[in-house]
């Protein structure tokens, strides 16, 4: 949190906001569907792209206070795999955009201690892209801070198949295909987010009610925040009302409410939700 506070200019909101929060029930990781660049270009009379390029500065603000509020994981949805549908002129300009953003940021990640990573099937890329992004985790790789994933080529559907046909080529080259056992604890180690904890937040820029196949098996019990506001407008005063929100959440993974917190009343045991 203090380092937080020491670029935030006291006194105004988002100072406010970061010294409301909670440092012991900050989420260890963040998810976020970046949506609403296109509607936000169109608002304004400009092209889908001006809204990709507006785009690029929220994220940098995201990965900066997220790091500086000691969040071990933050994951960005930049591009799925069914957004090879759209005009091949618009995912050149988002290959630019994140060429440009790899090549100025590094430095910033480093200073910040982050370390990147990609999650998705990187291997379709361009070839200019997956070099930019390999050099990029390759420096970043012996930080300690923060873990930044980009959800490039990804879909949380295509991400289980993979990780089971890793378990399955991994038990055919030891010669145990026959004694291979599926469970949850085999397909989570082979999951491209392995090793690190499952989101607790998940925050959707541009109002839309669906989680777009984005980690659908990393988010079963994350806390979900959906915010009108479109992505190029969602600097760090929304980040911190989202983790402000949840921060709120009464968090019970499916188990009922801690005995010492004392009973629900009647009003609120008849609209809460079975989770």
């Amino acid at each position: 949190m203090k380092a937080l506070l020491e670029i935030l200019e006291p006194g105004n909101r988002e100072w406010e906001l970061a010294c409301s929060l909670d440092s012991a029930r900050m989420p260890a990781h963040i998810a976020v569907i970046m949506d609403g660049n296109g509607r936000w270009a169109k608002r304004r009379n400009l092209p889908r792209v001006a809204g990709h390029r507006a785009g690029v500065e929220p994220v940098r603000v995201a990965v900066e206070t997220c790091a500086r509020l000691g969040i071990q994981s933050l994951t960005l949805y930049a591009f799925s795999k069914e957004n090879w549908k759209r005009p091949k002129s618009e995912i050149d300009t988002l290959w630019r955009l994140l060429t440009y953003y790899l090549s100025r940021e590094v430095p910033r990640l480093m200073a910040n201690n982050i370390r990147m990573r990609t999650i998705g099937r990187i291997d379709a890329l361009p070839e200019k892209v997956q070099r930019e992004l390999a050099e990029a985790i390759q420096i970043t790789s012996s930080n300690t801070g923060m873990i930044l994933n980009l959800a490039i080529n990804y879909g949380g559907r295509t991400e289980i198949v993979d990780a089971v046909n890793r378990l399955i080529a991994e038990a055919r080259e030891d010669g145990a295909l026959d004694a291979l056992v599926v469970d949850e604890d085999a397909i989570e180690r082979k999951l491209d987010t392995a090793g690190q904890p499952e989101p607790d937040l998940l925050i959707r820029t541009s109002g839309e009610m669906r989680i777009s196949n984005f980690l659908l098996w990393q988010i079963a019990y994350a806390e979900l925040y959906v915010t009108e506001i479109c992505w190029p407008d969602f600097d760090r005063t929304c980040l911190l009302e989202a983790i402000a929100a949840y921060q709120k959440r009464d968090r019970r993974f499916g188990g009922l409410r801690p005995a010492h917190a004392g009973p629900a009343t009647e009003a609120e045991a008849v609209s809460a939700p079975i989770r």
